[in-house]
């Protein structure tokens, strides 16, 4: 079949795609930034289709014919203020530009039995109906998904690790019906062999609490955890809470939290009617296969890895940015020392200063930015658009370049750059650390913290031409 992906930078949307070619399908995606997917296994076995959703005038509109079925990943659990408009938006600007694909198959999320609807649980329910009253659709509804790398399976590791003692909110003991994303990816795929079904509930056989949820990672890891409930702490609060014990920022925890203070419990009869071949496990059993893909570093999406509605960036000039260059020749060939300043972050760290990095990812985290802890999906590997600590990859070239655009919060913007350029028998490493100041703040900011980075930024390049050194 001749298959339409969108979303295909997020969690889901990148999983699915190497699933489909191996399937033998011909897979095309839509993608705002090309760039961020330049790095992916299957960029080259992929149709590239370059368009904005919310382009009503783009040239994409005209493209989406010729079609089997296409998939609709495309959420906004991180956007601003107007997330809601903006979903409906793409949505009907998806349904305008698709009308001649027989089948399109949308994730969405299972709503409670309840009066008060959170707005992005609402906001992903209407954006299924749009595509339903225009299109001929499978739409499947799923609770939190619990895989390596996922939102609600980072929320529930890192609280669980953290924190030995839990003093929560009394909605914990409410019922939730998670499920492995490997069952999601299952049911996705087998939807293409039938005709569009409408609204479809999926989850793990029998419901479980968030309670459950987290003592049940607990006895998977071998750890003793104890759980309080009490009556107070509001969503928001608890969201907050969240925002700082894990790598889930503010934007996300929110959503992820206000989908459990009602009971969210799927009734999965017509699922195991429609597919009796798919026999989703159990929460203990979700829990066992993602640790083992964290442990060997197998992840293959991360929650982190879509951007969004967030605008992105590519420096054309350097008009009005400060620009902060060390170079070192490495006894190496440009292809370790690539390897090496990729290596940078997560566990390794940033080879200076650890402990001032970690207060300044405390720091950022408290107003609200992404601090340290999403880390890295791989320990070597970058692909652009993914996260990094509190960077984004917004350029990878083997072996010459990266480039990291920072997100935490900073009076104007900044990027850390790192070129390896053959030099005699070695190689000639480059490091600028680059920003773009945001009014008189910003230049008071940079010049501040002077000291501190030349002798940070001094210790990195030794630090990356060491490394290099020593493969």
């Amino acid at each position: 079949m001749r298959i339409l992906v969108t979303g295909a930078t997020g969690y889901i949307g990148g999983r699915m795609i190497p699933r489909l070619l191996g399937k033998g399908h011909s897979v095309a995606v839509l993608v705002r930034d090309p760039r961020r997917i330049e790095g992916r296994d299957w960029f080259h076995a992929v149709e590239v289709i370059v368009g904005d959703l919310l382009d009503r005038d783009g040239e994409w509109m005209q493209k989406l014919v010729g079609f089997d079925a296409a998939y609709y990943f495309v959420h906004s659990m991180s956007g601003g203020g107007d997330f809601q408009n903006l979903d409906v938006q793409a949505a009907s600007n998806f349904c305008q530009a698709a009308k001649g694909i027989p089948h399109t198959i949308y994730l969405g999320g299972l709503l409670p039995k309840s009066d008060k609807v959170s707005r992005h649980l609402t906001s992903r329910a209407e954006t299924g109906e749009t595509l339903r009253q225009q299109l001929a659709v499978t739409e499947f509804r799923a609770g939190p998904i619990i895989g390596s790398g996922s939102a609600s399976f980072e929320m529930v590791r890192y609280l669980t690790e953290r924190l030995p003692i839990m003093v929560t909110p009394k909605w914990v003991a409410n019922l939730v019906q998670p499920i492995a994303v490997r069952d999601v990816l299952a049911y996705l795929i087998a939807a293409l062999d039938k005709e569009p079904l409408g609204v479809v509930e999926i989850g793990i056989p029998e419901p479980i609490t968030f309670k459950e949820m987290m003592l049940g990672y607990a006895s998977s890891r071998g750890l003793s955890r104890w759980i309080y409930p009490l009556p107070v702490l509001t969503p928001g609060l608890a969201a907050r809470w969240v925002g700082f014990v894990t790598p889930i920022p503010n934007s996300l925890a929110v959503p992820l939290i206000e989908g459990v203070v009602h009971p969210v419990v799927a009734d999965v009869a017509r699922a195991q009617k429609l597919f009796p071949k798919i026999e989703p496990i159990g929460y203990d059993e979700a829990v066992e296969y993602a640790l083992i893909k964290i442990t060997h570093r197998e992840v293959e999406t991360r929650w982190s890895g879509a951007l969004g509605s967030g605008s992105t960036y590519r420096l054309s000039d350097w008009e009005g940015t400060i620009r902060e260059e060390r170079t070192i020749h490495v006894k190496a060939s440009p292809e370790a020392t690539f390897r090496a300043f990729c290596s940078l972050g997560g566990e390794r760290g940033w080879l200076a200063m650890d402990w001032a990095w970690k207060v300044r990812g405390w720091m950022d985290k408290l107003s609200g930015g992404p601090g340290l802890r999403r880390g890295r999906r791989d320990p070597v590997e970058l692909l652009p658009g993914e996260p990094l600590d509190f960077w984004r990859v917004e350029e990878v070239r083997s072996p010459k370049i990266l480039r990291l655009r920072a997100e935490m919060k900073v009076p104007g913007r900044a990027w850390l750059q790192w070129e390896a350029w053959e030099e005699g028998e070695g190689t000639r490493l480059v490091q600028c650390a680059l920003f773009r100041p945001q009014g008189f703040p910003g230049v008071i900011y940079w010049y501040s913290l002077y000291l501190i980075h030349k002798y940070i930024f001094s210790a990195m390049v030794r630090g990356v031409a060491h490394i290099a050194e020593s493969e």
